[in-house]
C-alpha cells in the first residue's frame, strides 16, 4: 500500500479517536466543573498522546514479535511490553496532573485503579493497532498478490504468442516455398501477403489490443495466402457486419480459429469455410463453420487441439467474464461461436 493511503488511515482512525473523547461536548452533556482550566481539554489531549505512544509501540513491535520462533518468547516479550507501557502511561499520567492539574496533593495519591485504567487502554489500544496492522499488511498482500498474477499472465500470454507466431510463419512459409517450387505466378503475391502477415505478427501483434480494422486486414491476408494454396477463390466466404472501426481487440485471438477450420475442412464444398463477423449492439460475434473431410473420426476432433486450448486460455485471461466461446460438432461440420462483449 502506498505511504499516502497508510497515512490517511491512521488520520482518520486518530480524527475519530480524538473526536470519541470530545463527544460528551458536542452533545452537551459535560460537567461544566471540567471545562474549568481546561481540565477537559488537558485530560483529552493528554489521553491521545499516551494512547499514541502505547498504539506505535505495538503497532511496530508485533511485526517482529510474529517472526519469534518460540511462542514462549514471544508470550514473554508480549508481557513485558505490556508491564512497561503501563508503568510508563501511570507515571506521565501521575506527573502530568501533578505538575499541569489543580489537584491538591491529597488528591493525588498513587492508586491502584491508576493501574487498572492504564491496563485497559493499553489493551484497548493494542487490539486497534493489531487491527489496523492488519488491514494494512491484507492491503498489501492483495496488491502483491495482483501484481503476481498480472505477471504470470502477461508472462503465459507471451509464451502463447510464442507458440502461435512460428505456427502461422511456418505454414506460409511453406505455402510460398510450393508456389516457388511450381514457378507460379501467384508467388509475388503471396510474398507481399507473407510481408503484410509478418509486419502485424512483429509489429501489431506486441500490443495489447489493435483496432478490428487490422486484425480483419491479417484475417484477409491470411485467407488469400491460403486460397493461393487451395486453388478455390470461392473455398471461403467471408461477411463482416456492423462498425468495425470503432473496435478494439486482442492481436491474433482469430486467427486460430480461421487456422483450424483450414486444418480439418474438407476440399468437397464450395464453399468449404464460411467465416461471420458482426460488431454490433456492444458485442462481436465471430463465427467459423467448416466442412469435415470425410472419414473424420471422433479421435480427429478438431476441438481437441493444442489452438483451440491455447486461444480459450487466452480468452480466460484478456476478456474474463466478457466473453462466450460455443464449439460444436455435427455430422459433416464443425463450428465456433465467439462472443465478446464491449
Amino acid at each position: 500500500m502506498k505511504r499516502k493511503n497508510i497515512i490517511i488511515i491512521h488520520f482518520f482512525f486518530w480524527f475519530y479517536i480524538i473526536n470519541q473523547g470530545l463527544f460528551p461536548l458536542y452533545i452537551g452533556q459535560l460537567d461544566k466543573e471540567l471545562l474549568v482550566d481546561n481540565k477537559y481539554f488537558k485530560d483529552v489531549f493528554f489521553s491521545a498522546i499516551l494512547n499514541m505512544v502505547s498504539f506505535y509501540t505495538i503497532y511496530f513491535s508485533f511485526p517482529r514479535l510474529m517472526k519469534f520462533r518460540s511462542r514462549i518468547l514471544a508470550v514473554a516479550a508480549s508481557l513485558i511490553i505490556i508491564i512497561l507501557l503501563i508503568a510508563f502511561r501511570t507515571t506521565a499520567e501521575y506527573y502530568f496532573w501533578k505538575v499541569f492539574g489543580t489537584l491538591s496533593g491529597k488528591e493525588m495519591v498513587f492508586k491502584m485503579a491508576f493501574v487498572w485504567d492504564n491496563l485497559r487502554l493499553v489493551i484497548i489500544t493494542g487490539i486497534y493497532a493489531i487491527l489496523i496492522r492488519f488491514m494494512i499488511n491484507w492491503f498489501e498482500s492483495q496488491k502483491l498478490r495482483s501484481e503476481l498474477i498480472n505477471q504470470q499472465q502477461a508472462s503465459e500470454l507471451a509464451l502463447m504468442k510464442s507458440q502461435v507466431n512460428p505456427h502461422f510463419l511456418f505454414n506460409t512459409l511453406n505455402n510460398i516455398y510450393s508456389l516457388v517450387y511450381r514457378k507460379s505466378d501467384e508467388a509475388p503475391e503471396a510474398l507481399m501477403k507473407l510481408s503484410s502477415i509478418m509486419r502485424y505478427m512483429l509489429y501489431d501483434s506486441a500490443a495489447q489490443k489493435v483496432p478490428l480494422e487490422k486484425e480483419i486486414e491479417y484475417l484477409k491476408s491470411f485467407i488469400e495466402l491460403q486460397n493461393l494454396r487451395i486453388k478455390h477463390p470461392d473455398f471461403v466466404t467471408l461477411h463482416i457486419e456492423g462498425n468495425t472501426e470503432s473496435w478494439t481487440i486482442a492481436p491474433m485471438l482469430l486467427i486460430s480459429f480461421v487456422e483450424n477450420a483450414f486444418k480439418h475442412s474438407g476440399k468437397n464444398h464450395r464453399p468449404g469455410i464460411l467465416i461471420h463477423l458482426t460488431a454490433l449492439h456492444g458485442k462481436i460475434n465471430f463465427a467459423v463453420i467448416n466442412y469435415l473431410r470425410e472419414g473424420t473420426s471422433v479421435n480427429d476432433d478438431p476441438s481437441s487441439g493444442i489452438g483451440l486450448a491455447t486461444i480459450r486460455r487466452r480468452l480466460e485471461l484478456i476478456y474474463p467474464g466478457k466473453h462466450k466461446l460455443l464449439i460444436s460438432r455435427e455430422a459433416e461440420t464443425f463450428r465456433i461461436n465467439l462472443e465478446i462483449t464491449h
